[in-house]
């Protein structure tokens, strides 16, 4: 089985155990618990203290035209009551969804915490992010745990205990990886092609040192988002489109933050509709990311 892997200015983890062949929830919870056995072992670099355990978990999640989604996205995090301790919540971002998405969250009242942010017009996950995370750095005084993801319920929710394990003993940051000794499941060639050539270019042009760079499913500490607000303020998340989660990753490795990777499946047969992400969108997207930072580098 492949390592949880340690990036940025942390070296590789122990490998993790073999999974056991009775089924997919016994291999999760095997693969999980070993995950989180390896991140405890990982270090160098600067070293960061530990997370309570008591930390409130915020999700940020953006949203566009989700309606058929969003239900099994509530009932997902529904069944997995020990994620929302006391101050835990969810941040949805409705990005102008014209589908009923925002109007559906308002109405729910399940056992969710949910807050729901609208921005009116379909402004792109940048400016989702950019939301959710100012909403979620003004609620929290204190060390938390910001959990990031896909609306569509293409995350797989049963490798996040072992995410936020890992984010709360020894990782700034926690990157669910498909490309990192997980797998893309029913995703088309083009999207396949575009993920890995994104993130080639990305730890070539920005040096990044990451496998997986534009993933939506993240685990960050609040203090490393507020040290990142601090230092790059307005400029922190400048693309607008699915470019911004890389453009997000450059900058925090660009502070030092001690980034993980943990192996994930992203299944696309567990989406209803089509992905939001536009292909010459994205890639014009991380063209400008090169191109700022061959200026920044180089302003003659």
């Amino acid at each position: 089985m492949p390592p949880v892997r340690a990036t940025g200015r942390s070296r590789r983890s122990a490998a993790f155990g073999t999974a056991s062949e009775g089924g997919r929830a016994r291999r999760v919870s095997a693969i999980a618990l070993a995950r989180a056995d390896a991140c405890d072992a990982a270090g160098g670099g600067r070293r960061v203290g530990k997370v309570d355990e008591s930390a409130p978990t915020l999700f940020v999640i953006p949203a566009f035209n989700e309606i058929d989604n969003l239900p099994r996205l509530l009932s997902d995090l529904e069944g997995r009551p020990t994620l929302f301790g006391e101050g835990s919540r969810v941040i949805l971002v409705d990005d102008g969804s014209t589908d009923g998405t925002a109007e559906f969250a308002e109405r729910y009242s399940g056992q969710v915490p949910l807050e729901v942010i609208r921005l009116g017009t379909n402004q792109g996950p940048g400016a989702a992010f950019r939301a959710g995370f100012a909403a979620a750095l003004a609620s929290s005084d204190r060390e938390a745990l910001v959990v990031t993801l896909e609306a569509d319920t293409t995350s797989d929710l049963d490798v996040l205990p072992a995410m936020l394990e890992c984010a709360r003993k020894d990782a700034e940051l926690v990157l669910a990886s498909v490309h990192g000794g997980g797998r893309m499941l029913n995703v088309g060639f083009v999207r396949r092609t575009l993920s890995r050539g994104a993130g080639a270019v990305v730890r070539l042009a920005l040096g990044v040192d990451a496998r997986t760079v534009s993933s939506f499913f993240r685990v960050y500490r609040v203090s490393l988002l507020r040290l990142a607000h601090s230092h790059f303020g307005e400029g922190l998340i400048r693309e607008r489109g699915f470019a911004c989660k890389a453009e997000l990753l450059a900058k925090l490795q660009e502070l030092g933050a001690v980034v993980h990777e943990v192996p994930v499946d992203l299944d696309a047969s567990r989406r209803v509709g089509e992905s939001k992400m536009r292909v010459g969108e994205t890639l014009a997207g991380y063209w400008r990311l090169v191109a700022r930072s061959r200026f920044m580098r180089d302003p003659a």
